[in-house]
């Protein structure tokens, strides 16, 4: 599966996740977590290029899948992810508080999405 691919597929997974629990269906959006959560380790095994395809997705139409991105990214694309993140932290509602937290726990230092 080529880089492209995989990013296509976290933010596939990611989006449906989403749909999945505003529908109030957490075992389906466990089934799409897990599956972004599988890409993003395969684009991790390909290093800096992987996660620097994942970029990508900073300009994501959708929020969720913006800061997803930004919260798994924010080891290797620092200034970029908390950029997005401070960003969806203005607003309101789930996203919002979620990359509220990605931040506060960033800073903390306790962030370990994608240990080095």
């Amino acid at each position: 599966m080529s880089l492209e691919e995989l990013v296509d597929e976290f933010a596939r997974h990611v989006e449906a996740q989403t749909a999945a629990i505003w529908r109030g269906d957490p075992k389906t959006g466990n089934t799409h977590a897990d599956r972004y959560l599988a890409a993003f380790d395969k684009l991790c095994a390909h290093g800096g290029a992987g996660r620097d395809a994942l970029a990508v997705l900073f300009v994501h139409p959708s929020m969720d899948v913006r800061t997803t991105a930004a919260a798994f990214l924010l080891r290797h694309r620092t200034a970029e992810a908390k950029a997005v993140l401070e960003e969806a932290a203005k607003g309101e509602g789930l996203v919002a508080f979620a990359s509220a937290q990605a931040l506060k726990r960033w800073e903390e230092g306790t962030w370990a999405l994608d240990p080095a």
